[in-house]
């Protein structure tokens, strides 16, 4: 019985030391080799004519309270060579391919072009957002200079000017195929502070982004908001019908890549600075824009896939939820009843582990600019995700699945 209450401590000594690190915020995009900070941001030494051609694809589905936000950030980059936008308006009811038409048009000119596609039904066995990311892709790869790379981005993500710049830059001085960053989530409301660092916490644990930049290791993941790739390796991949029917698409992209024998790399947005965790605004800093005000908003953004996320599998269900009430919410029970009951070695056993829990999950609040006392509050957000796991099953065993955008697989 004694053995068994430190159990949730030595699982927490392997991740805090055996998992990849995946709690560290550190894994950020690398500026340009030969990059110096001038007036107009970091200018990367790259001679104009070997920059590749690049169209941004972005899927776009009744986006038109996001666009003007989101949009004019992607026509303003500041890229060297040849770039465009290319979005993809899936049969949106909000005039959402009007306004982004009219974004383009204040612009007089300036910035990136912008082509529109109308989105048309999905053939059966597309989800959403893949249906609309291949008819992307292959407006790109139609134009009169077809594009080299792809970036993927969701309508949601503000880019800086410097944004496609620098992923560009890295993936070529890399030698990598493929280059995503997770986008810094909104965690303005109190519910979005509480719960979306630990969605970031708990994506990097199951896939560790030093696992997944390690051509060594078969782990693969990528973050869907801001995913570049180049042509010739998609197309070694099998394309985007290679997950043609994954709600989780950005996932299963990766590891099609990695398969594949590409160099793939995931980091987080933004980029360290001196004296503290992050400086706001510097580096590659895109953020999602969508907001997440109320627990309902949080609960149908994570119960919409977590149970996709396993494999719609009962034992993958059984074992999540275990894991997470012995990993996370245990150690705080059995602190406060050992020392309700004055058995100290409980008590130990319980405050050792979550003392390494909260270790591992104050860099990413910190990333989040929270106070640190938040991250003791990671145990009861951890009953909160487990809660909605079970959901995410409840629903798609009654024949709600997952969906983008209201839309499930055709």
């Amino acid at each position: 019985m004694q053995l068994a209450t430190w159990l949730p401590a030595a699982v927490w000594a392997y991740l805090l030391t055996g998992r990849g690190r995946y709690w560290s915020t550190s894994v950020h995009l690398p500026p340009p080799r030969g990059a110096r900070q001038g007036a107009g941001g970091p200018q990367g030494a790259r001679p104009e004519e070997v920059w590749p051609d690049v169209a941004v694809v972005v899927p776009a589905r009744d986006e038109a309270l996001l666009l003007p936000e989101t949009l004019p950030s992607l026509l303003a980059q500041d890229y060297p060579g040849h770039a465009w936008v290319v979005l993809v308006d899936d049969e949106s009811t909000d005039g959402t391919a009007s306004l982004a038409r009219e974004i383009a048009a204040a612009g007089n000119g300036k910035g990136l072009g912008l082509s529109i596609v109308a989105g048309t039904e999905r053939p059966p066995g597309w989800a959403g957002k893949p249906w609309a990311m291949a008819q992307g892709a292959a407006a790109a790869l139609a134009a009169p200079r077809p594009a080299e790379w792809l970036l993927f981005t969701d309508a949601d993500i503000y880019h800086p000017p410097s944004s496609l710049r620098e992923l560009v830059a890295a993936a070529l001085e890399g030698g990598r195929q493929g280059v995503s960053l997770m986008a810094r989530l909104s965690a303005r409301s109190g519910w979005e502070r509480l719960m979306m660092p630990a969605f970031v916490y708990f994506f990097a644990q199951i896939y560790p982004f030093a696992w997944v930049n390690d051509v060594s290791r078969p782990t693969a993941a990528a973050a869907g908001g801001c995913m570049l790739v180049e042509v010739r390796a998609l197309d070694r991949a099998g394309g985007v019908d290679a997950v043609a029917g994954r709600t989780i698409d950005d996932v299963a992209l990766a590891k099609a890549l990695k398969r594949s024998g590409s160099d793939i790399w995931l980091g987080l947005a933004g980029r360290e600075g001196p004296g503290r965790c992050q400086v706001a605004g510097a580096g590659v800093d895109v953020e999602s824009r969508r907001r997440y005000p109320a627990f309902g908003d949080v609960w149908e953004m994570v119960a919409r896939n977590a149970y996709t996320q396993l494999g719609h599998s009962p034992i993958a269900l059984a074992g999540t939820v275990g894991g997470l009430c012995s990993i996370y919410l245990a150690p705080p029970v059995l602190a406060v009843a050992g020392l309700a009951a004055k058995r100290r070695g409980l008590a130990l056993a319980g405050l050792a582990a979550w003392s390494a829990m909260t270790a591992t999950y104050l860099p990413v609040v910190r990333y989040y600019r929270l106070p640190p006392r938040a991250a003791l509050a990671l145990p009861f957000t951890a009953a909160l995700y487990t809660a909605m796991t079970i959901s995410s099953a409840w629903r798609y065993h009654v024949g709600g699945g997952a969906a983008w955008k209201g839309r499930g697989i055709g």
